[in-house]
């Protein structure tokens, strides 16, 4: 689109420098302890709460996460933006239900819990299911949106763009291990948000202000609520549906939950879920919201979109001035390289220390440490070789691959929320119920690709929106979970001990631990009130 001045590129470069000194810096600034798995895979569990909160921020946001935030919202309006609040929600179900339970168990890894909780087939079920399930989506997306950056944005090739985007976030990642990782996030948290914020402003200075967007795309448009029949966002699945995803995601998910593994104590876990809740606010306004003002640009006559997702291209092509668009392109990339960056992390804890390390249990600390670095520069390896198959998938197959993730969060999401609050479900229940959710979810998914051929009772579960199935999974797998727990014996003690809330943990006594208990009780409570008026503005 030739989009890019020379200003542009010096901002681009200046931010690619920085990327790379920050990463040097916190990978030499406690270099003694780097041969420790500790400090490779969880930072030495030293990460203060304001590094954890940006680098749950930032690891989620991605390229084809801004670029598709933006496409909705250009498409139909706000009502995708709910995912991005109940994410608050879910955060701080993360750091008051979860935390405690994650940090006083001392893993590493969500599969490594699930042992813990259940037995070493549960683990097994989910580190597979994870390791494949990032390989084939999150690497996969991550890449091809690098690469679509770049050719529609800076006019750079597709396979050299993603090229460049796997080879340099993949140096500093292998080297500097979860520490660069986290600390990268940081610095791109603020270039993410402050190129968003970019665009937000001077689209709506555009179009004259809030108010003359509202007058123009008109209220639907800036409502939240969907009626339960809409296919895309019904209430309902909104309501009900979409935290049970986010329970998956933000609470089990290893992709996430490693930056608060890594935190100094529970107090730094618990208040980094705290400030990215607060984060996850951002979204609506700085991300879908843009979509909006190029649509209603769009309605005026004053720019053309050829589809919805070129909504963020189009306003940085014609809004932004020359180095203005250096530095929102510059938060694309950080958008991009940090999620890239912590899935190739968070992929190589899983195979080191939940595959390598179960079949070779006598493995040293230098040992895991060198297969981590190995199996990161493998997914490297392996995202090179998959950038010629990207464009030989269809979109049509693109999308059902992606939709594999939401069937098969609800009997994760089951087995973990069940067994941390009932001490009375075992690992029989849990293994029934992660493979009935397996085998309905992967039948719905074959089911969704053949649908056109199918009728009846058949057409119905494929055609059900995915929201409202994932409830129906949910509900089937968690009475798998109790009714096969209740027809064998308890888990055993050790099974149950420190890991449920049989005995939960009471509120810190001492003065330092009560204030930041204090704080974080009503810093929660205000992001609960912030929801709710959000909530009741866009309806």
């Amino acid at each position: 689109m030739g989009l890019l001045a020379s200003l542009d590129w010096v901002v681009i470069a200046g931010y690619f420098v920085l990327v790379f000194g920050v990463a040097i810096w916190a990978t030499v600034r406690e270099r003694s302890k780097r041969e420790t798995s500790t400090d490779y895979f969880l930072a030495g569990r030293n990460a203060g709460w304001f590094i954890v909160g940006a680098s749950l921020f930032a690891s989620n946001i991605g390229s084809e996460h801004l670029v598709g935030l933006a496409g909705t919202g250009a498409a139909g309006g706000v009502a995708v933006g709910q995912f991005e609040i109940l994410a608050s929600m879910i955060l701080l179900m993360l750091g008051w239900l979860f935390v405690p339970f994650y940090l006083s168990s001392g893993v590493f890894t969500m599969p490594e819990f699930l042992e813990r909780r259940y037995s070493s087939s549960a683990r097994w079920y989910l580190a597979v299911i994870s390791i494949i399930g990032y390989v084939l989506t999150k690497i996969s997306v991550t890449i091809a949106a690098g690469g679509i950056v770049f050719e529609a944005i800076m006019g750079i090739d597709f396979w050299t763009g993603a090229l460049v985007v796997v080879v340099v976030t993949g140096v500093y990642t292998i080297f500097g291990g979860l520490r660069a990782v986290l600390y990268t996030d940081l610095l791109q948290m603020f270039v993410l948000i402050g190129g968003a914020l970019a665009v937000t402003l001077l689209g709506l200075n555009a179009l004259g202000g809030w108010s003359a967007m509202t007058d123009t795309v008109g209220p639907e448009f800036l409502s939240l609520w969907k009626p339960m029949a809409d296919p895309d966002f019904p209430w309902t699945g909104i309501l009900f549906g979409a935290p049970i995803l986010g329970v998956w995601y933000w609470c089990t998910d290893q992709f996430i939950v490693q930056r608060v593994l890594a935190a100094k104590d529970r107090d730094h876990a618990r208040r980094g879920t705290v400030f990215a809740g607060y984060l996850k606010l951002l979204p609506l306004f700085i991300f879908v919201i843009p979509g909006v003002i190029a649509y209603a640009l769009s309605q005026q006559g004053r720019l053309q979109l050829a589809t919805p997702d070129q909504a963020l291209p189009t306003l940085i092509a014609v809004l932004l001035p020359i180095g203005l668009r250096g530095l929102v392109v510059a938060g694309l990339l950080a958008a991009l390289m940090s999620s890239l960056s912590s899935v190739f992390n968070s992929t190589s804890t899983l195979v080191t220390l939940d595959v390598y390390k179960k079949l070779r249990p006598e493995a040293s600390e230098r040992r895991l440490v060198l297969v981590g670095q190995v199996t990161t520069v493998a997914l490297v390896g392996f995202g090179l070789l998959w950038i010629p198959f990207m464009k030989l998938i269809s979109g049509q197959l693109y999308q059902y691959l992606q939709s594999v993730q939401a069937y098969i969060s609800p009997p994760i999401a089951a087995v973990f929320l069940v067994g941390v609050l009932w001490r009375r479900v075992n690992s029989s229940g849990a293994i029934a119920a992660l493979v009935t959710g397996f085998v309905l979810g992967m039948g719905r998914l074959v089911a969704e690709i053949g649908k056109q051929h199918l009728d009846g009772f058949l057409f119905a579960f494929a055609d059900v929106n995915f929201l409202h199935f994932a409830i129906i999974l949910f509900v089937i797998c968690t009475a798998v979970l109790v009714t096969v727990s209740l027809l064998t014996p308890p888990p055993p003690p050790h099974k149950v001990a420190g890991l449920t809330f049989a005995h939960p943990e009471p509120p810190p006594t001492d003065g330092l631990g009560r204030r930041w208990y204090r704080t974080d009780l009503l810093l929660s409570l205000l992001l609960v009130v912030c929801v709710g008026l959000l909530w009741i503005y866009f309806s």
